[in-house]
């Protein structure tokens, strides 16, 4: 059994809700538990004709029987964090650890105006301010909160138990490699670091106890918001190509452009990936929607994915071929 460690690797977006969930079913972890900067992240999950848009809970909920925990690194927003439990199905199985932080209405206020918002287009959800005055420490923490006190466990106790115990775990990263706060595009990027490092760093899990890390990319490259974007189509060549796509959390226009293989490559090593998942093939390449083997792709779609092996030198293990949860070629041994 195995601790598997799922990041996005260019500005978010890449579909690693839809990844997660796949994985959440398939490997059938114990626990999966989400690290990374707060409610600013969004998910969206398609399962048959459901869909779901998740800020808080990991995106791995679909699983019944698997616990679904937050890591101490996150800061929640608790009015968010327990409509998505009671929406979506977790209650009993959902739990966060009593150090994370808390957003309050002051720090929505905050970040719903001023420089941060105009300068580098904040979500509006209060996670760079809260995470400021955690620095500051000042922020309160999840077990200042009553309503929240039966969702509380001790979550790096939780997961490094069940590995000691041969239980798989599944740890969410959220946002993407180059928003990350040392590594990324700054100043606009997020308010902390979301690299593999850091999202363990986040629920607890040392750097000994990590087996694999999936790097997430897209077949082309988008963007919310302001920041440098190599390459970027203009809005008419996007929708021109089917690129023209909208934000989870902030329904703002992501901004596109192809795969960029120098990204990837220092994503590659930022994160130690040791595989490679690439989503919305089928946007490239729509002959291959729906499609679940690697034999039935392309010739066209099968020699992007191999030369994106072969520029990486890592393997491409998992494949996204259309917005369902089951829409996967998985090429792992």
């Amino acid at each position: 059994m195995s601790s598997t460690v799922v990041v996005g690797g260019f500005f978010g977006d890449e579909g690693k809700g839809k990844i997660i969930s796949y994985l959440a079913i398939k490997d059938n972890p114990k626990i999966i538990v989400r690290g990374g900067a707060g409610p600013n992240a969004g998910h969206t999950i398609r399962d048959g004709d459901k869909t779901y848009k998740v800020r808080m809970l990991p995106s791995g909920f679909l699983n019944k029987t698997a616990k679904v925990m937050i890591g101490p690194g996150v800061v929640i927003n608790p009015s968010v964090l327990l409509k998505e439990i009671q929406d979506f199905g977790a209650s009993g199985r959902a739990f966060i650890d009593k150090h994370c932080g808390i957003i309050e209405e002051s720090h929505l206020l905050r970040d719903s105006k001023g420089e941060l918002k105009e300068k580098i287009g904040s979500t509006g959800s209060g996670t760079g301010p809260a995470n400021a005055d955690r620095a500051m420490r000042i922020l309160k923490l999840a077990k200042d909160i009553d309503s929240l006190s039966s969702l509380i466990v001790d979550v790096p106790e939780e997961i490094n138990t069940a590995l000691s115990l041969n239980q798989n775990v599944l740890v969410e990263g959220t946002q993407g490699t180059f928003l990350s706060l040392w590594h990324g595009t700054y100043p606009f990027v997020t308010s902390k670091d979301v690299t593999a490092s850091g999202i363990c760093a986040d629920v607890g899990l040392g750097p000994k106890k990590v087996d694999e890390v999936i790097v997430v990319f897209k077949a082309y490259v988008t963007r919310v918001g302001t920041g440098p974007l190599s390459k970027e189509l203009s809005l008419e060549e996007a929708e021109r190509k089917g690129w023209s796509e909208f934000g989870t959390v902030t329904g703002r226009q992501r901004r596109a452009a192809d795969f960029d293989f120098d990204l990837a490559r220092r994503a590659i090593m930022l994160n130690s990936a040791t595989q490679i998942s690439i989503t919305k093939l089928d946007v490239l390449f729509p002959n291959c929607a729906g499609k679940t083997s690697f034999e039935e792709l392309s010739t066209d779609a099968q020699s992007f994915i191999k030369n994106i092996e072969e520029k990486l030198n890592t393997p491409v293990t998992i494949i996204g071929t259309g917005p369902n949860v089951n829409e996967i070629i998985d090429r792992r041994k």
